[in-house]
This record gives C-alpha cells, structure tokens and sequence, in this order.
C-alpha cells in the first residue's frame, strides 16, 4: 500500500432490491466518513440512481471505470455489469443474487490487484446466491474460496462488549455432536487467537469455550466435553493460548462471566448467536478471520420490508467501516517488525563451546602442579 493515500475500502452493494444503496447513501452523507477513508462503491451507476430516486435522498457519486482510477475525497462508483437490470425494491429474485455476487466477484480480483485494502459487504439473500447455476452458501464462504489459498475463514459476530465464534453452523441440531472434534476446536481457537492479536491489537486474548451438554461438571462431563473440548481446552493450554472452559451457557451469560473474556467459542448457532443478540440486538457486524483480505458485513439481510422506504439505520454499516480500518491498521502495524527484523549487531565467535567446559583455567592448573611437586 501507498502510505500517503487513504485506504480504499472496497464495499459492494448487496442485493439490489434490497436496503444496500440506502445503507451506503446514509453512511456517506457524513462528510467525516471521506477523511478517514476511499470508498469504492462495487455496483451499478443506473440502480443506484434508481434508489436514490425512490429514496428521494441527495447522494452523490463518481462514476470509474477501474480501481485505479478512484479519487480521495469522493465516493467513487465501480460498475460491475454493463446488463440492464430489473430494480423491485423488497422482491427477492435470483437475478439480484447474481448482480451480488459480481460485485463481490469483482472486489476481490481488485484486491487480488492490490487495488483495494479492505472489503465491507452490504446485505445479501442467501437463498438467491449462486455462480454458473451453483449455489453460494454465504458471502464469507465465497471469499474464503476465493482467496484462501485452502485457509479457512473465521465468522466472527462482533460488536463493542462481545466477539462470537461457532463451532458448527449451517447444520442441523441433531448433527452437531458429531461434528465437534479436538482438532476443529483448536483450528477454530487457534484463528481466533490470531484474529484477536493481529486484526483487534488484543496482545493476551482470553478464549471461553462453551459446553455442548447442558449441567454437567468437572466430576461427570458430557461425552463430547470429556472426549474433545476438555482435552482441546489443554492443548491449547499447553500452546500458550489463554482458552478457558467448558462453561454452561445459562451461567455464562446470565451471570455476567462473557465481560472477562475477549473472544467466545460455542458448540453451534443458537447456543451462541441467541445470546449475542438477546444482550445486543443492534448495530452488529460480522468479522472474516483468517484470511488475507480483511473482511466486514453488516449482521441484517436486504430488509425487504423496508427497502426504499428510507428508514433503515445505517450504523451498522458505519461500524464495519470503522472495524475494517481498524484492522486493517493493526494487522500492518502487527506484522510490520516481522517484515524487517533488525540485523544481528554483534559477529558470533566460534562455537568451542565444548573446550570451554572441559578446559581447566590457568590458575587452577598452577595450583594443581605446586600440589603434585
């Protein structure tokens, strides 16, 4: 990266029937947004004018035509298809999946480019995501696919009080005992611990690990507990990473426990995201660990009962603007010792190390010989 230009936060414009372009529109009426970084809004110059008609919102954009082009000071508008589309604002329709999915197809090749630093998506509908007739699990899968180089991802739903990981998701209840093992719990944790020192500049992360099987104890632990996550539990002990547990849910969060740690590992989706979102139900977003390329979203779908009506609440989006500049500023400043490490100031002697320690020194020597006259 250029250090005397400001950040390029590539932001793609989600699903097009959806709340995206409102969210960017809001979120870039606040001129501070601009010094702090450069957007590149991935998308399309006719629908987004589309939105901002039906929104009757004053937003203003520049049209480039590729990411070298972009200018500070303005948010500038990448076109990612030249197709005509059709805009029904709080329709769901595979082709607005597919206008997001070139978006995102399109951000990540110009970050592969190193035309951008960081990447914020709006939201998506799953269900309409799909490339070539095959379908997309998620947005955070996609990346993961495409620049992971066989590392995986790390979703991590985050805000200012807690930072949730899951061990399982997207399965169903019934599957989750079996699909929790000791070496997913330490490759989960061990990104994780990463994420925490590099990306959040937390140099000694406390982990909590939760239990899957509900009041046991440290006398008679549930299968799972006693087979994987106590024994991952000490590895990673043993490894130097501060993981803790197993805790019940119910105590964990209802008595408080969640303030003394900085990361939460639980055993599948409701265990952990109910929680989350019952003590912070807004203003949520979701952090990509583990990867190369920096990655935010916002924690809400396209909101089709609200699109165009122009009361959506952009913090969410602001928020995972500032939390991809943050890291993105940590992780540079975390690796940047490890990229030129100081050269050796001193010339080795040789390594007569073993004469040393069976040599006997000089005077002692002479006191040896005056003993034996």
């Amino acid at each position: 990266m250029d250090n005397h230009r400001k950040i390029r936060v590539a932001i793609t414009h989600g699903d097009t029937n959806g709340i995206g372009y409102e969210l960017i529109f809001k979120t870039f009426a606040e001129p501070e947004m601009l010094e702090l970084c450069t957007p590149i809004i991935y998308g399309s110059p006719k629908v987004a004018a589309y939105h901002r008609n039906a929104l009757n919102i004053d937003a203003n954009f520049s049209i480039v035509n590729n990411a070298s082009e972009v200018q500070d000071g303005r948010v500038n508008m990448l076109p990612v298809f030249d197709e005509e589309i059709k805009v029904e604002l709080g329709v769901p329709s595979p082709e607005a999946g597919h206008a997001a999915v070139k978006a995102l197809d399109k951000a990540i090749t110009d970050y592969k480019d190193g035309l951008v630093d960081v990447l914020v998506t709006c939201p998506v509908n799953n269900n309409e995501l799909s490339v070539e007739g095959f379908n997309i699990p998620n947005q955070a899968k996609y990346i993961e696919t495409s620049i992971g180089e066989g590392r995986k991802g790390l979703d991590l739903l985050i805000n200012e009080q807690l930072r949730v990981a899951l061990m399982t998701d997207n399965i169903a209840l019934k599957d989750v005992a079996a699909a929790i093992t000791l070496e997913g719990i330490i490759e989960k944790v061990a990104v994780m611990f990463t994420t925490l020192r590099r990306d959040m500049r937390i140099s000694n992360p406390r982990i909590a690990i939760l239990a899957l099987n509900p009041n046991d104890s440290e006398e008679h632990p549930g299968k799972e507990e006693s087979e994987a996550i106590i024994p991952a539990i000490q590895k990673l002990a043993d490894a130097g990473v501060n993981a803790f547990g197993p805790y019940q849910v119910d105590k964990f969060f209802g008595d408080g426990e969640y303030y003394a740690f900085d990361g939460i590992l639980a055993m599948y989706h409701d265990q952990g995201i109910a929680p989350f979102k019952a003590l912070t139900p807004e203003n949520n977003i979701h952090f990509l660990g583990g990867l190369p390329l920096i990655t935010t979203a916002v924690d809400m779908g396209p909101c089709y009962d609200i699109a165009g009506k122009g009361v959506a609440d952009e913090s969410a989006l602001r928020h995972a603007i500032y939390q991809a500049i943050d890291a993105f500023r940590n992780r540079n400043n975390f690796d940047a010792p490890y990229a030129n490490p100081l050269p050796k100031l001193y010339h080795e002697r040789r390594d007569d190390s073993e004469k040393v320690r069976f040599s006997i020194p000089k005077k002692h020597e002479n006191a040896i010989k005056e003993r034996q006259q």
